[in-house]
């Protein structure tokens, strides 16, 4: 019990606090009553009057008004923009590891050019992968379910024969060489995925993969690019395909080049694929993980009937043809080599290759990635063959410090970097 005498005494101390308090308010009374360190200007004060900066008003932004948001709305949607998309293959699985591919992409392009996405999968998407990809898209995003005809290994196939070879490939450590699903997947981008209805209304397309890195600010449109320049596929990346992947596809492409010598065009780059005019392919291709192309070329009549003569083989599933070589010869041969576009100055990776762009390219686009890890002039590479078709010199040269000698057939190593150790 706390006596009235005290309870006198404990009002009386609280309303001389409170007092005070409110007069510490008053700069007069504060400067008679707060010890000298603690007076404002002080200086033995932590807070200076030096440390208060008055902030011109001008100098403060403002929100953007929603008449402000408008016309910048008007002004993006009125840009002049390719018929273009881009286009994933992915399943549900795969979502978080694509999304930041698809963030980068839409952090180092997209989010001011603003072009849909096109997803398309074997499975329907779930809402969980919805609902994050349409999150991050600046464009429109659809969402396609790809019918079964065209995704499984056909009936006429003899799986007796193809699991033969997929035994032997597990034997070499080919990787994916066991999969059929892998072999389902070449077989769709091969000849498919540019028919798929949701990716019929566009002519241009940008592939994009999970797992992914853009190293580089894009201030221009890759997709207008292709079109103000009348170019048909655009790479960053070639390189020697696994020769037991494809033992039969050349001697299949040249049977259809001797049917159809219409298709094969005059100044194309035969030179890139063959070191002897045609007669054997030296497995230059150029990796399709990352390709920006018209896919009119795909519908064309020359790309169609090449795509069935090779299905009819059955090559995707008795060997391992992949789409890279097959998209890689068919516009070596039936395209002139300048309708081909190397995107130097896309700075990208997928494991495990990558392409840095050099010199004035690497600095003005803000990449991140080091100029000298660039898989460009390793002896795997195919750039340097690329770079030989063009004497002219419109195409760069090695930077200082890369290797300059020229592409020979001693620079592969023994064992292809593609191997998987662990593939059964």
């Amino acid at each position: 019990m706390i006596s009235p005498r005290l309870k006198y005494v404990l009002a009386f101390v609280g309303t001389l606090v409170t007092l005070h308090l409110l007069l510490s308010i008053h700069p007069t009374y504060r400067d008679h009553t707060l010890p000298k360190a603690l007076r404002p200007g002080s200086s033995s004060s932590s807070v200076t009057d030096e440390t208060i900066v008055d902030i011109p008003e001008a100098a403060v932004p403002s929100p953007p008004t929603s008449e402000e948001l408008r016309i910048a709305e008007e002004a993006n949607s009125s840009r002049k923009k390719a018929n273009a998309a881009f286009v994933v293959l992915a399943r549900n699985s795969d979502l978080f590891e694509f999304l930041s591919s698809m963030r980068q992409v839409e952090d180092r392009f997209n989010h001011w050019a603003r072009y849909d996405w096109v997803f398309l999968n074997d499975e329907p998407f779930d809402g969980q992968f919805k609902r994050y990809t349409s999150d991050l898209a600046s464009g429109e995003t659809k969402y396609g379910l790809i019918p079964k005809e065209i995704w499984e290994q056909p009936d006429w196939i003899d799986e007796d024969k193809a699991a033969k070879g997929r035994e032997q490939m597990i034997k070499m450590k080919v990787i994916y060489g066991h999969s059929v699903p892998y072999r389902n997947m070449c077989r769709f981008n091969s000849g498919y995925f540019f028919r798929h209805e949701l990716v019929l209304p566009y002519d241009y397309y940008w592939r994009v993969e999970p797992g992914i890195k853009l190293f580089c600010d894009l201030n221009y449109d890759p997709f207008l690019l292709m079109q103000e320049q009348e170019k048909v596929y655009g790479f960053t990346l070639s390189l020697l395909e696994y020769k037991e992947t494809i033992p039969t596809l050349w001697e299949a492409t040249k049977e259809f080049m001797k049917e159809n010598p219409q298709y094969v065009v005059d100044g194309n780059a035969v030179d890139f694929i063959s070191d002897d005019g045609g007669e054997d392919y030296n497995l230059c291709h150029f990796w399709s993980n990352f390709e920006i192309g018209d896919m009119r070329f795909w519908r064309s009549e020359a790309y169609i009937k090449y795509f069935e003569h090779l299905d009819k083989q059955g090559g995707f599933y008795y060997e391992r043809w992949g789409d890279a070589p097959v998209h890689s010869l068919a516009a070596a041969l039936f395209l002139p080599k300048e309708k081909i576009h190397w995107f130097d100055d896309i700075g990208y990776r997928h494991e495990p290759f990558q392409h840095c762009p050099q010199g004035k390219s690497n600095r003005d686009q803000k990449c991140w990635c080091d100029e000298k890890d660039s898989f460009d002039w390793h002896g795997y590479s195919c750039t340097r063959r690329w770079v030989a078709q063009f004497p002219d010199g419109t195409i760069r040269k090695p930077a200082d410090g890369q290797r300059t000698a020229p592409w020979k057939r001693s620079d592969i190593p023994e064992q292809h970097p593609l191997i998987n150790a662990t593939a059964a």
